[in-house]
């Protein structure tokens, strides 16, 4: 069996690697001709993708890659002299402005694939979308490319990609593979093709029931996250540490799930699904307020913790406080507006965020709360710079084009203790964060990280 992949990111190259292991021959396809490369000289730009695999499989001719899109269509393709059975399409679907969806990946792809694609051939889409997206936008986009028909001359399916990057346990061929078809025939050919590289399938009713149990999936972790999020501030503000409550709770052996809060959600899901179903509920006269304001919650941490940042300074100034203070604080010796008093603290100050990759451990910054925290900061008259041992230079994204090129600060004490204050971003097993006590003057923590270490007292503040 032949197969193409286009997208050869965090989703898709993982999902090439398993394939091509299960003894199929692999095409992978993307724009980027820089990554295509790469992968055909046996590199890896992904630090959990080990490059001698990839040049083993490249070398026994199970995967090449390539961004020519006519392959796919091509008996003389560059990974033999059969036509692809399957396209699966990884690429992805982010939020406009406006936060509405953006499907130009899917449908660009779509209209790329539909002049090359073969009867009976199957397309199946992975990247997380609305429910109608496959059936729907996708289908018309490749019906009316080709000329053939969705279930009748060619098969159509989505399954929801499940990657846990960084995560040793989260193996492609062990996490079970929900898949939904266009048409019962649909459904066969995509358990036909899955079968030969995952070992347990999971068909649903159709399409649209497998993008819905994605988005549930990720709903559910943004939802809880924000519940612990908004706890942390409640109980802060009872003397009460959220993270011993926690550790208290889960203790119960059944009806508890810990989820922990954070300085805000990264990750090319969490952060966007609330609003892809919020967005399509509304096209069908539905209101979704729960899900709706837990997004909102986690939009809203890295404000609160800057404000946090601003008020650890302030105290170390001991010359300002928030105008608005606990009942029964003490005076503070200037009360300024919240906005007005964070530029007064942050002003002119030296900030190290540490930890830009969006979880530990991984060098995936997508949708990452740290560059939401260095705009903010950055904003209020502070200078930022970051440490992460796993992204040593920011690479141009659309998101966050004025950060590209800047590169992670070297990790030794004269450079660490001429900060001000280290934000304590993402906690990345790699770093010494005894080293971090002993040499900063100042610590935010919004990972509850510091609490295993000897630090001298109102070092740290937890945000």
């Amino acid at each position: 069996m032949n197969i193409a992949i286009i997208g050869l990111g965090y989703v898709g190259l993982p999902l090439c690697l398993q394939f091509a292991r299960s003894g199929v021959r692999v095409l992978g396809l993307d724009i980027d001709a820089k990554k295509v490369s790469a992968l055909n000289a046996g590199r890896s730009y992904i630090q959990h993708i080990a490059a001698a695999e990839i040049k083993k499989l490249v070398r026994a001719g199970k995967f090449s890659a390539s961004t020519n899109f006519s392959e796919i269509g091509n008996r003389q393709s560059a990974i033999g002299n059969e036509a692809v059975a399957a396209i699966l399409i990884c690429v992805p679907t982010p939020l406009k402005k406006n936060r509405a969806p953006d499907l130009s990946f899917v449908l660009q792809t779509g209209k790329s694939i539909a002049p090359h694609l073969q009867r009976g051939q199957l397309v199946v889409l992975e990247s997380t979308t609305y429910p109608g997206t496959t059936e729907n936008e996708l289908r018309a986009v490749l019906e009316r490319g080709s000329g053939l028909r969705a279930g009748q001359d060619f098969h159509l399916a989505f399954s929801p990609e499940r990657e846990d990057p960084g995560n040793p346990n989260s193996q492609v061929a062990e996490i079970p593979k929900v898949i939904g078809g266009f048409t019962p025939a649909c459904l066969e050919a995509a358990k036909k093709v899955y079968a030969r590289a995952v070992r347990t399938l999971v068909p649903v009713a159709n399409c649209r029931t497998a993008e819905a149990a994605k988005l549930l999936e990720n709903v559910f972790r943004g939802v809880n996250i924000a519940l612990v999020n908004e706890l942390k501030s409640v109980y802060a503000a009872m003397d009460i540490d959220v993270w011993d409550v926690i550790a208290a709770a889960r203790t119960k052996p059944f009806g508890f799930m810990p989820f922990y809060p954070g300085p805000g959600l990264g990750g090319h899901c969490i952060p966007i699904d609330p609003f892809y179903l919020a967005w399509r509920a509304r096209q069908v006269g539905q209101e979704t307020r729960f899900v709706e304001l837990a997004g909102e919650i986690n939009r809203a941490m890295p404000e609160r913790v800057v404000a946090r940042v601003a008020e650890a300074l302030a105290a170390r100034k001991n010359n300002m406080r928030p105008a608005s203070r606990r009942p029964g604080a003490a005076r503070p010796k200037v009360a300024l507006p919240a906005k007005r008093w964070q530029h007064v603290a942050l002003r002119a100050t030296r900030v190290l965020v540490l930890g830009l990759a969006y979880k530990a451990n991984v060098d995936d910054d997508r949708e990452s709360p740290s560059y939401a925290l260095m705009d903010l900061l950055k904003a209020r008259g502070a200078q930022v710079s970051y440490f992460d041992p796993h992204v040593p230079i920011i690479r141009p994204t659309r998101e966050h084009p004025h950060w590209a090129g800047s590169q992670s600060v070297k990790w030794n004490r004269e450079i660490i203790s001429s900060f001000d204050l280290v934000l304590i971003s993402t906690a990345h097993d790699a770093v010494d964060y005894q080293q971090l006590a002993d040499w900063s003057p100042l610590i935010v923590d919004t990972r509850n990280v510091m609490t295993k270490y000897q630090v001298a007292a109102g070092k740290v503040w937890k945000a």
